[in-house]
C-alpha cells in the first residue's frame, strides 16, 4: 500500500510539472542541465608583429561539428585537415614558396611555423625544422597504411597537418612535413626566408 502511494505521489508531481511547462531540470532545480559545456583550454604561444613568439597564453580548444567544418573549409582543405588526407607531392601551394611570413592553421588560425624554419627538403611538401612553439603542435602515433609514422596536429583544433620525421637539418634534426591545404600563409617582412638553407 505504501509503495502504491509513493508511485501515485511521484506520478502526480511529474504530471504537475508537465502541465506547468516546467522541464525536468527546472523542476529539480538542476542548473547543470542548462549550463553549456565549457571548451577545454590549452597553452599556446602567439606571435607579435615582428613574428616573435610571446608568452604562454591560455586559449580555448576550437571544437566544431563536421557540418561546420565543411561550411568553413574547401573540399580539399576538409579532406586533408579534418579527414587526415595527404596532398600529392609538388602540388601544394607552399612547397616551393620563398616569402617571409607565418604559416597558420587553416582551421583555427593558430600560428604554427615561420619561414625562418622552412627549408627545401626535396620531398615536394613544405618542410620545417621546428614549429613556432612546441606547445602549438601535438603529435600522435600513426599506424595507417602499414607504416609507423608520427602525425602532427594543431594543438588548438586537432587539424591534421602532416608528419614529423627524424631526417631534418640542424639544429633540430627534424623534418615537419606538412600539407599546404592545412595551412594559411600570412606574409611578414620582419621575418627571414629560410628556404635557402
Amino acid at each position: 500500500m505504501q509503495m502504491f502511494n509513493m508511485r501515485t505521489v511521484v506520478a502526480a508531481a511529474l504530471l504537475a510539472a508537465a502541465q506547468s511547462g516546467c522541464t525536468r531540470g527546472e523542476a529539480a532545480g538542476d542548473a547543470a542541465t542548462s549550463t553549456p559545456r565549457q571548451p577545454a583550454m590549452i597553452q599556446a604561444r602567439f606571435l607579435d608583429e615582428k613574428g616573435m613568439p610571446g608568452p604562454l597564453t591560455s586559449t580555448p580548444k576550437v571544437v566544431k561539428t563536421d557540418a561546420e567544418w565543411k561550411k568553413q573549409l574547401t573540399t580539399n582543405e576538409y579532406a586533408i585537415a579534418r579527414g587526415k588526407g595527404t596532398e600529392p607531392a609538388f602540388c601544394g601551394a607552399f612547397f616551393d614558396q620563398h616569402k617571409p611570413g607565418v604559416y597558420e592553421c587553416v582551421c583555427c588560425g593558430l600560428p604554427l611555423f615561420t619561414s625562418e624554419a622552412k627549408y627545401d627538403s626535396g620531398t615536394g611538401w613544405p618542410s620545417f625544422f621546428q614549429p613556432v612553439a612546441r606547445e602549438n603542435v601535438v603529435t600522435q602515433a600513426d599506424h595507417s597504411y602499414g607504416m609507423e609514422r608520427t602525425e602532427i596536429l594543431c594543438a588548438r583544433c586537432d587539424a591534421h597537418l602532416g608528419h614529423v620525421f627524424q631526417d631534418g637539418p640542424p639544429p633540430t634534426g627534424l623534418r615537419f612535413c606538412l600539407n599546404s591545404a592545412s595551412l594559411v600563409f600570412k606574409e611578414n617582412k620582419n621575418l627571414k626566408d629560410g628556404t635557402t638553407r
